[in-house]
């Protein structure tokens, strides 16, 4: 026995929900299918966390914030209640607790097979709203530390007093490695940072927030094709930035300054130690890079347009970093937690379907598949900056939506 049902929407994110707004303004029957609960995404963050981008910019379809606070940034409590209050807004179809553990095509009825762990549903039309940050990347080293070292995913960690006593070791320095450094820091905690490859950009220039500039230049709005790095924008590390206490820039130079320990990439364990790969101040200096080009760009396009937006001053941070070893022991250092700032993988193993390229990414044009009926939706740079942000989701949704609609008339 199975469920008949003409659209399935696979994910109840905030892109699974914006599609849900479109199909039910549309008055076309379908169910989102979320594994977890409303609001989970942001609920399983750690207690801090915050958004980087301004309030004004969180657009969910039919729900733009209107708060007392537009250039503020929604800590995660709130994010998770703007959330849930959207979605008792327009009382979507939406079943939680529901995993999706296969989808093939079927026979018919409907063009699509899904296996849950709630029954067999058949579906005319799918669309998958499930983002490519699905499992934790651990380096394989992992199982090498020490036995007194407690290694965790920036996905499991809360806070700092649920850490053990002692220092901390963050691998990673993108957004979420600098976030976790800069709380764990301000709790008191001696961390120790190690730097990755991810650029900065600064939290104000000019005059401006960073995504008003985006939004004044056309980047924010971008199409992907368009993009100096093309696609590959899409897996690039999100560069520094922090919306904490009003916003900030996160400046590696000024957080080592300020007590934060900085180290050059970690290349594995050795005998109870970091094997580190070197060459910190060059990844500094192509950190700072990012940021300098990006207030270039701005300048030029200030000067283009004849803008009178003041002209801005700004002054490097004069830290230099002192020659390190190749060695770092974490027992001499009481290090007692490693926080793996590495990111996520993707896994759509579980979509049975030939639409995938030859590295598990979908293939598809503003989430339109070749394959009829079926859509991706809220990818990060799926077609936009904006595309995987409150900002930019909604226009997304509506276009497959559109779409959905136009062919499902022929």
């Amino acid at each position: 026995m199975y469920t008949l049902i003409d659209t399935v929407v696979v994910g109840g994110g905030q892109a699974g929900l914006s599609v849900s707004w479109h199909l039910k303004q549309a008055g076309l029957d379908h169910v989102v299918l979320d594994r977890g609960q409303i609001g989970d995404t942001w609920r399983n963050r750690w207690d801090s966390f915050c958004l980087v981008s301004p309030n004004k910019l969180c657009r969910l379809p039919g729900f733009h914030y209107n708060g007392d606070d537009p250039d503020g940034f929604m800590l995660r409590d709130e994010i998770v209640k703007y959330i849930e209050d959207y979605a008792r807004s327009f009382a979507p179809p939406y079943r939680a607790g529901v995993e999706v553990a296969r989808i093939e095509a079927s026979a018919g009825p409907g063009r699509f097979k899904l296996t849950t762990s709630d029954g067999e549903i058949r579906a005319q039309n799918l669309i998958v709203t499930v983002g490519t940050h699905q499992h934790p990347n651990i380096p394989s080293w992992h199982y090498d530390l020490p036995e007194r070292v407690t290694g965790i995913h920036t996905c499991d960690y809360r806070n700092s007093a649920s850490l053990p006593d002692g220092a901390v070791f963050i691998i990673g320095s993108g957004q979420s490695g600098c976030q976790v450094a800069e709380d764990l820091h301000l709790s008191g905690r001696d961390v120790h940072l190690a730097v990755g490859s991810a650029g900065r950009i600064p939290r104000r220039y000019r005059g401006r927030d960073i995504f008003e500039w985006d939004l004044a230049t056309g980047y924010m709005n971008m199409a992907v094709k368009d993009h100096p790095k093309g696609t590959a924008i899409r897996f690039k590390a999100h560069p520094h930035l922090s919306g904490r206490e009003g916003g900030r820039i996160i400046d590696l130079r000024q957080m080592a300054l300020d007590g934060v320990k900085l180290h050059s990439k970690v290349e594995g364990v050795q005998d109870g130690c970091l094997i580190l790969a070197g060459g910190l101040e060059e990844t500094l200096k192509a950190v700072d890079d990012v940021c300098r080009a990006e207030m270039e760009s701005i300048d030029t396009f200030v000067a283009e347009n004849r803008l009178d937006d003041p002209k801005e001053i700004v002054v490097p941070i004069n830290w230099q970093p002192k020659p390190e070893l190749p060695f770092f022991d974490l027992a001499a250092a009481n290090v007692s937690t490693v926080i793996y700032a590495t990111g996520f993988h993707r896994d759509f193993g579980w979509i049975d379907l030939p639409v995938f390229d030859e590295t598990g990414y979908p293939q598809y044009e503003r989430g339109i598949t070749d394959i009829a009926g079926l859509y991706f939706c809220g990818l990060h740079w799926m077609h936009t900056q904006g595309s995987g942000l409150f900002y930019g989701v909604g226009e997304d949704a509506e276009y497959v939506v559109d779409h959905l609609i136009s062919t499902s008339n022929k």
